[in-house]
């Protein structure tokens, strides 16, 4: 029985059982239909160029009149939804796409068994070998595909899996065979359902971030964990945010230095253990708590977890070390081969929206650990924190790796350098599979994850920004659609005493998310809480990531105007 492609690319079109997606496909672009899978309705899309070179913009079609959702990076960090019906609504950096297809006006002008009703097409950019795909739009209505490698040494005149295409007439079961299939495909990360996910997620958490900023102490933890306990919500999962590191900046001109509540971009890490605010300091008698040798965050979580009922405690690090990564000079951290290096960002994410991080750390650079000796680096680290007892940790400002891909290959062999380390380190020290990324949304990292579980789904809750909270739950919504096939979404910390909190703990409730808050010491609605929170300190947690219905996917309700 011959079985028939339902994408093809012919006489400048593209079609998806027999509907036109797109229009004047020009000759160098070509389809390649999944191999050895028996699936018909996945295809490879690949395109050659003139000439060698490290970044490449390939003109896909001609897209008018099909409504599509889209996920872009309008940060560096972080990627939100669009919605449109042409090419010139597709922003620079789109890394995910759904399409609705119209059923034709007359129902036999397709072969199609499904002829009345839609078809939706996911559009998967991709990594190929050394070099990173995303979409992005013109005023001409002309989709593109851009790919770049991130380092000018690194170059190519094609690329023939560029950008993955399936088409369904149901739209998640689309989403999640393209993923499944693009897995299969690369075999360089796995699906959220092969992977472990870490216990914390069925507890309540309560996060230092807010509550302390940067100024956290051993004191203010144990201060905000009483807290919680006398309103009858104990949290049994605690991340001991920004704060906690040994740190220091080299930059005589204060004036140059980014800082934001608390958190100072251009400071480096300067040693892997706690700083002064949680060591262990004997009292001049030789008394004092503990020994004077046993690590003070060791005695802290012994006490929060013996005292206070906390069953997993995890804690933040960036994934370069710190903010400005490493001081390469500092005592201890020679031996990782750090070197300051000033992060290039690629053209499409400049084009979107500026950052204060990066404002700062192209001015100051970054002190970056050597690839080849990430491993060792994570495995001193995590197994230093181990040995206090964390259970994990909360790894942040991710996709600066991509940044720094000259000499080492390019964006995408640095970060999976990065990720196959950190991974590694994780497996070694936190059996809980202890990890959660975050500002990590890029596909350079999704596409390379064959073990983290858990994924921050979007920028910030910003307690004191009236205007963000409804763009905040609709972005964890929107961006859960691509994000959840490959991790359980984290749609972040709120306040229980807070004019949204009812909205945020809704969403919560339903997101399958983990459950924190990052309430200062005295601040809660009680009432609210033990809504969310049961006696013993579990949550009750949608087992699947929460998305948008079928009924709004191409209309956004954050932006709509509809109240």
């Amino acid at each position: 029985m011959t079985v028939t492609p339902q994408i093809t690319v012919s006489d400048g079109r593209l079609a998806v059982r027999g509907r036109t997606v797109l229009t004047g496909v020009p000759d160098n672009v070509a389809v390649a239909h999944v191999s050895g899978t028996g699936l018909v309705d996945g295809a490879f899309v690949g395109a050659v160029a003139g000439e060698g070179k490290s970044l490449h913009v390939f003109t896909f079609g001609t897209l008018r009149d099909c409504r599509f959702m889209c996920l872009f990076r309008f940060k560096l960090w972080w990627m939100t939804q669009r919605m449109g019906s042409s090419g010139r609504d597709v922003p620079l950096e789109t890394q995910f796409m759904i399409i609705e297809v119209p059923a034709p006006a007359i129902a036999g002008d397709v072969s199609d068994a499904a002829a009345g009703e839609p078809v939706y097409v996911v559009m998967l950019p991709l990594l190929e070998g050394q070099f990173r795909a995303a979409l992005q739009g013109n005023d001409r209505d002309e989709l593109q595909i851009c790919i770049e490698s991130g380092d000018k040494a690194v170059k190519t005149e094609q690329a023939t899996n560029m950008v993955y295409i399936h088409a369904g007439t149901n739209p998640f079961h689309a989403i999640t065979q393209a993923v499944k299939a693009v897995e299969k495909h690369m075999q360089t990360f796995h699906h959220r359902e092969k992977k472990k996910l870490p216990s914390f997620l069925d507890w309540f958490g309560w996060c230092t971030w807010d509550a302390f900023y940067t100024d956290v102490t051993a004191d203010g933890v144990k201060q905000g964990l009483g807290s919680f306990a006398k309103g009858g919500t104990p949290p049994r999962f605690l991340i001991i945010d920004d704060g906690w590191q040994q740190i220091g900046s080299e930059n005589k001109d204060d004036s140059a230095v980014a800082v934001q509540e608390g958190a100072q971009f251009a400071s480096r890490l300067t040693g892997i253990k706690e700083n002064i605010k949680f060591q262990n300091k004997k009292t001049e008698d030789g008394g004092g708590e503990g020994d004077g040798e046993t690590p003070g965050l060791k005695l802290l979580l012994d006490e929060v977890k013996g005292e206070h009922g906390v069953r997993q405690v995890y804690v933040w690090h960036a994934m370069a070390g710190y903010w400005g990564g490493v001081t390469p000079a500092a005592k201890g951290m020679e031996r990782y081969e750090a070197a300051l290096a000033y992060p290039v960002q690629s053209p499409g994410v400049t084009g979107n929206q500026p950052d204060i991080v990066m404002d700062s750390l192209s001015v100051l650079g970054l002190g970056l650990v050597h690839p080849r000796r990430a491993h060792a680096f994570y495995g001193e680290l995590h197994a230093y924190l181990a040995s206090c007892g964390v259970d994990g940790v909360k790894v942040d400002v991710q996709n600066i790796i991509e940044t720094l891909g000259a000499g080492h290959g390019g964006r995408v062999a640095l970060t999976r350098a990065y990720h196959r380390a950190l991974e590694a380190s994780v497996a070694r020290s936190f059996p809980d599979n202890g990890c959660i990324s975050c500002m990590c949304h890029n596909t350079d990292m999704l596409y390379s994850a064959r073990q983290t579980a858990v994924v921050r789904a979007s920028d910030d809750f910003y307690p004191r920004d009236p205007a963000s909270h409804t763009v905040h739950v609709a972005s964890v919504a929107y961006n859960t659609l691509f994000l959840g096939e490959f991790m359980q979404p984290d749609w972040d910390m709120f306040h229980s005493l807070h004019p949204t909190a009812e909205y945020h703990g809704a969403a919560r409730a339903i997101g399958g998310c983990p459950i924190y808050v990052s309430d200062k010491p005295g601040n809660h609605d009680f009432e609210l809480l033990r809504k969310l929170v049961l006696p013993d300190g579990s949550v009750l947690r949608a087992r699947l990531p929460g998305r948008p219905t079928r009924d709004c996917l191409f209309s956004d309700p954050a932006r709509d105007g509809a109240r």
